[in-house]
């Protein structure tokens, strides 16, 4: 089964399986795939599954879809393959066999698993309707990155604690190499697991996430112990042993 992996300069924002025979991507909100840039189209291309291949098709859209830097109308995607639209890279990936991750949704009053499952790779923290709710999406596993990040197992252990809201008090660990945190469409942040520790960085939205008050602008911010994070209304803790 092929999946896509979306990333935006070098940091994964999200994992895709493709399981419908089109999935559409483009900038409205009604996509299967949204990336909100106004590089890309509101209708910008499309997937469709063939069998067990999977062709992607530009929409006409304003600046064109690009696979391994070759503007194309319509074209099989391949093992590896990376689709380019505007800064975003999509790479084509096939795994026999691999299950999907799921996303666990967590509703308040609901308790926290002590342990999680590797088919439990996402989690949702609800939140009341005053409060946005932080949305934690793992994205990659360290056995599916290159030799390029060695060192990784020998990280402390970290998560994040959500401080308010209807959320307050739950904590989500930081087991992938990539995790994503905020609300798809209005504000996303991502926590990147590194050999000299855990970084911050702004993925999506207009209005600039902030750790300890002060806005991340356009390097990673690397986390400490006590950290407090917030993002599109929601305040979180970085804690590592």
């Amino acid at each position: 089964m092929g999946k896509l992996v979306v990333s935006l300069d070098g940091v994964v924002i999200k994992e895709v399986q493709i399981t419908k025979d089109k999935t559409s991507l483009g900038r409205r909100p009604y996509n299967d795939i949204v990336i909100d840039n106004l590089a890309v189209s509101g209708e910008h291309a499309v997937l469709q599954l063939v069998g067990n291949d999977v062709f992607i098709e530009d929409l006409n859209s304003t600046n064109g879809t690009y696979i391994n830097g070759k503007a194309v109308k319509k074209q099989l995607l391949q093992h590896n393959d990376t689709v380019e639209i505007g800064k975003y890279k999509i790479k084509y990936l096939v795994e026999e066999g691999s299950d999907y991750e799921k996303t666990m949704i967590m509703r308040p009053g609901t308790p926290l698993p002590t342990a999680m499952s590797s088919a439990q790779g996402g989690m949702s923290v609800g939140g009341s309707s005053s409060v946005p709710q932080a949305a934690f999406g793992s994205t990659m596993g360290a056995a599916t990155l290159g030799s390029g990040f060695g060192g990784l197992n020998t990280q402390s252990p970290a998560s994040i604690k959500v401080l308010n809201g209807a959320a307050a008090g739950r904590e989500v660990a930081l087991t992938k190499v990539v995790t994503t945190v905020g609300k798809p469409g209005v504000q996303v942040a991502s926590i990147t697991k590194r050999p000299g520790g855990y970084v911050f960085a702004h993925v999506e939205g207009g209005a600039r996430p902030t750790v300890n008050g002060n806005p991340v602008a356009g390097d990673p911010v690397h986390l400490k112990n006590g950290d407090v994070i917030e993002l599109a209304g929601t305040q979180m803790q970085f804690v590592q042993a």
